[in-house]
């Protein structure tokens, strides 16, 4: 199963976006399933109020373990994790439009009106599976990018 199918599946069973990227990488970022579900459940929706998408938090927390800085001596990774954040958002927003949940939703959820305007027209069902998908096309390329640039 590919990591596309993997996170279509968690946001298939009703995980919000963010959950559902990071746990489609969980093992190889050494992850638990419930640790990636715990460490993403406040992300979706663009954090429950229509900022960045979730399923680029989601991508960013995957981008974050696999090339982030974990010792303040090692400017390389700060480096490298800014980098692979711009492009993920560069990226992800060239190919949507934006990464701003509500703009790429084209309402605002934290209003009652939104909220019963995305759920009229599936946008949770429809639309932001698709967010997902994209999401993970763009952490796979930079995947590949990044190895290309290691050997």
């Amino acid at each position: 199963m590919t990591k596309k199918e993997k996170a279509l599946g968690y946001f298939a069973n009703k995980f919000h976006c963010s959950q559902a990227v990071l746990a489609a990488y969980a093992p190889e970022l050494g992850l638990t399933e419930e640790q990636a579900l715990k460490v993403a459940a406040c992300f979706g929706s663009g954090m429950h109020k229509g900022e960045v998408c979730g399923a680029c938090t989601g991508a960013l927390m995957v981008l974050g373990m696999m090339y982030g800085q974990s010792d303040t001596k090692d400017l390389e990774s700060r480096r490298r994790a800014y980098e692979v954040n711009d492009r993920l958002l560069d990226e992800f927003s060239r190919v949507n439009g934006s990464y701003m949940c509500r703009d790429l939703l084209g309402c605002d959820i934290t209003t009652e009106e939104g909220a019963a305007y995305a759920i009229e027209h599936c946008l949770f069902t429809e639309f932001c599976p698709r967010m997902v998908a994209s999401a993970v096309d763009v952490v796979e390329e930079i995947i590949a990018a990044q190895s290309a640039k290691e050997n």
